[in-house]
């Protein structure tokens, strides 16, 4: 009997995600992965002088380096990565379900980050960063049309790739309902909105918050403004109101603290 095409469809991709890996470049991301115990290391490729100054942490994860000369650095990197002499071959995190996940230590109320097709690593890197500061308990974004686990966002991210969970969904307004289930209150990012988001969180700080946010130009797509639950913008004191999304991010972050 012939198999069906999604189950076919399915099987494929449960055998590129097991074969996809992701090499990591930089002193600090290398030594960042090489520290993470959930993190499965492949192969590593370093200078002297970066073997060196990884020591510590090459010693620690129980892995054999590749010792290579400078010039001939042979990681399958791009060529104008700064990677610093150091170069590490993973398998991507799983960082489990988004249920899971997004529960909270049940100290204070959980507050997530929800990425409506950002693709660019730098900025997802960035925002990475300041879900960890802030305390997100996760950073959501789609499975396709979003920036993957790269060099270039653990770069960014300085570290807070392996200690931030970023989870990657099927389908964003599917993941934004499984929330609203969880008693999520889902704010997306909109510069025309009416409200703030301390307005809009003034009395709910104590609720379970969700901050969706769009890619720059484009924003929010239709379907995900429609899954949210209000629209919020961040208030500007002069008439220009723009930020890069990874800044509007923390400031959301900020904005919308239990």
């Amino acid at each position: 009997m012939k198999k069906p095409k999604w189950v076919i469809e399915k099987e494929q991709g449960r055998k590129a995600a097991a074969a996809e890996t992701v090499w990591l470049f930089g002193l600090h991301a290398v030594r960042d992965a090489l520290e993470n115990p959930a993190r499965e290391k492949l192969r590593l490729i370093v200078t002297k002088n970066a073997a060196d100054k990884l020591a510590e942490a090459i010693a620690k994860a129980g892995i054999e380096p590749e010792v290579v000369d400078p010039r001939k650095f042979s990681a399958p990197i791009d060529a104008q990565s700064v990677h610093q002499g150091a170069a590490l071959e993973v398998k991507p995190l799983d960082w489990g379900t988004l249920t899971d996940r997004c529960l909270g230590d049940g100290e204070r109320p959980p507050r997530v980050v929800m990425l409506d097709r950002v693709t660019d690593p730098h900025n997802v890197g960035a925002i990475l960063r300041s879900a960890e500061v802030f305390g997100a308990v996760a950073v959501v974004a789609p499975r396709h049309h979003s920036a993957p686990e790269t060099g270039a966002l653990a770069k960014t991210a300085s570290g807070a790739l392996e200690r931030q969970p970023y989870l990657r969904v099927r389908n964003l307004s599917d993941a934004m309902e499984e929330l609203r289930k969880m008693g999520y209150l889902l704010l997306g990012l909109d510069g025309e909105a009416d409200q703030t988001i301390e307005q809009a969180v003034e009395g709910h700080r104590d609720r379970p918050v969700a901050l969706v946010l769009g890619a720059e130009g484009p924003g929010l797509r239709q379907k995900t403004r429609e899954t949210c639950d209000a629209l919020v913008k961040i208030e500007f004191a002069g008439s220009f109101g723009s930020l890069n999304v990874s800044n509007a991010a923390a400031v959301a972050l900020y904005a919308a603290k239990g």
